[in-house]
């Protein structure tokens, strides 16, 4: 529901600050006061046409702010999309159960959209709002003119949960089964050249018995083999060194015996330095172990062209197989797996293509069924809904008018089959299109009702559907504009009644100048235009107790005891109606 509203330098309001809270929210004011101008604030700042004649003379900016509590009823689809949009507040619960969505508008520029403060596309607000809010104003209406929701509507006036579960679970086995065929039929008009090319590849990843770690055992195998003559030469160099020795230059070892022997010396003279000879002999061994590692490791270094070319061919080829079929061996060897499983396939495709079709069989058996059983229901809940519309639009002095729902349906060869009849097309949602048709004048017959006259009377319209229809709408805020456009003081007690009816379901922002049908405000506002400094301002009071009874008076014409009167007997029949 909609909490705060803040409106800067928008058309000839200055600064407007209002709070609202739940039920039914009226807002009353002489014509040209700006009740309408609010709702056009809101209109754009839920994603409406911004231009910059918009703003306030002398102002280079207006603004446009609110923030929304979000219900549970729609908390999982808001948090979806800015989840989706990386807009999902997440340093506490309450940042969760709201939104703040702003608008914007330049004089010098384009108009900024912001959702929690970042700045976002303006088709995401609406997008947004069409969760948040419906306005039915004079000049557009939002609600109940998406031709995509009506569907959603009639459903849940209907109570079809459990045969649409049903209907979209054999719809979504049957897609999944459409997929596969085509898959296979494709793959089985291609399949000669395809087992060719499989086999071929398969063939030739499996005759090179490769093996994980192969290649890297390969490489250092071929730098040994090619250094092998420097390799032995510094292996001989170090033996040398360390055991041999030379004329010129005795062996390290024959140092190092020296050293141990005198080590040795030392510590039966001072039995102090033990630990020094432990570590010459200690040395020795080690030495005795690095020469001896040298001996064998000099002994097998191998000089041997020919293992060198088959390396280096065995490499090649990894390399080549590499190249074809994936970075790495393991890689190459999951494409010899995969391009097996599709083979098999291919080998066995008729088999399960053949399958498959007879399955497809009883899949659009059963959902032509299941379509039928959901569409019967809803056919049935539409005369419900139709009549129940109906009696509220009589209520509403509209007794000529007339609602129904539009169900079509489309043939098509590759659709559900029928008891009895053609077969026709499906989607996720059933076997037919859904569209709510309204005739609001006799002998006009019936129109659809994105396509109806804006006004009042297409206000009263949306009232009637919209009550009808108030457990299945999950919307949280309606607006009307000057609803009781045309319509006296008794049907204005009825509407006022509807609206606070229609407020247990939702949050209810209407203006109106009728005062039967202000008196059901459980919050009441009013709009004032006032000249300061040669400048004409709106202001918004909230009206308790005496203020709000004058400005009810007012309302039926000049304040005095007579109208006082009658204006606190309609507070009376106000809350004796909704109590």
């Amino acid at each position: 529901m909609l909490t705060e509203l803040r409106i800067e330098n928008f058309a000839i309001i200055d600064h407007l600050e209002l709070t609202f809270a739940t039920g039914l929210v009226t807002f009353t004011g002489e014509t040209g006061a700006g009740k309408s101008i609010i709702i056009d604030a809101v209109e754009t700042m839920l994603g409406g046409r911004a231009e910059a004649t918009m703003i306030r003379t002398g102002a280079e900016r207006a603004n446009v702010e609110a923030v929304f509590r979000i219900p549970a009823a729609v908390q999982q689809a808001v948090h979806a999309i800015l989840e989706r949009e990386g807009l999902l507040e997440e340093s506490s619960e309450a940042d969760a159960d709201a939104v703040t969505l702003g608008r914007e508008i330049r004089r010098a520029g384009r108009s900024i959209a912001r959702v929690n403060g970042r700045s976002v596309s303006v088709g995401l607000l609406g997008e947004l709002g069409e969760y948040l809010v419906d306005v039915h104003g004079q000049s557009e209406h939002l609600s109940l003119l998406r031709v995509r929701q009506h569907l959603a509507l009639l459903d849940g006036f209907a109570n079809v949960d459990a045969e649409l579960a049903a209907y979209r679970a054999t719809y979504h086995r049957l897609l999944a089964m459409r997929h596969e065929l085509a898959e296979l039929r494709q793959a089985e008009s291609e399949a000669a050249r395809r087992s060719d090319i499989l086999t071929y590849q398969i063939n030739e990843i499996e005759s090179a018995r490769l093996r994980p770690g192969e290649e890297e055992e390969l490489r250092e195998e071929r730098n040994r083999l090619a250094n092998a003559e420097g390799l032995a030469s510094l292996a001989q160099e170090a033996i040398q060194a360390l055991d041999e020795g030379t004329p010129e230059s005795p062996a390290v070892t024959d140092l190092l015996g020296q050293v141990t022997h005198a080590m040795t010396a030392l510590a039966r003279i001072d039995p102090t330095r033990a630990v020094l000879s432990e570590q010459a002999v200690s040395v020795a061994e080690s030495l005795a172990d690095l020469i001896h590692e040298l001996r064998r490791y000099h002994e097998n270094i191998e000089f041997n062209p020919q293992r060198l070319d088959q390396v280096e061919e065995r490499l090649n080829l990894i390399h080549n197989l590499k190249r074809k079929y994936g970075k790495d061996i393991p890689a190459v060897l999951a494409f010899a797996e995969v391009s097996g499983n599709q083979l098999d396939a291919i080998t066995h495709a008729g088999e399960r293509i053949a399958e498959l079709e007879a399955d497809e069989a009883l899949a659009l058996e059963q959902l032509g069924r299941e379509g039928t059983a959901l569409s019967e229901k809803r056919h049935t809940a539409a005369e419900a809904l139709a009549r129940a519309v109906e009696s509220e639009l009589e209520h509403l002095n509209m007794t000529a008018a007339r609602f129904r729902v539009d169900f079509q349906s489309r043939p098509d060869p590759d659709g559900v089959p029928l008891a009895g009849g053609p077969r026709v097309a499906f989607d996720t949602n059933g076997l037919e299109h859904i569209e709510f048709f309204v005739a609001l004048n006799p002998g006009e017959g019936f129109k659809p009702l994105v396509k109806t006259a804006s006004g009042g009377e297409t206000s009263r319209l949306m009232l009637a559907i919209k009550n009808v229809l108030a457990r299945a709408d999950q919307v949280p805020t309606l607006i009307f504009d000057e609803i009781d456009q045309g319509i006296g003081g008794r049907v204005g007690t009825v509407v006022g009644r509807k609206l606070s009816d229609l407020a247990r379901q939702h949050q209810v922002l209407c203006v109106t100048h009728l005062p039967q049908l202000a008196a059901f405000g459980e919050q009441h506002y009013r709009v004032i235009k006032q000249v300061q400094a040669g400048r004409t301002t709106t202001q918004v009071e909230v009206l308790q107790g005496e203020t709000r009874v004058l400005e009810l008076a007012a309302m039926m014409g000049e304040v005095g005891e007579g109208t006082r009167q009658s204006a606190l007997e309609l507070l009376r029949l106000a809350n004796a109606a909704t109590s």
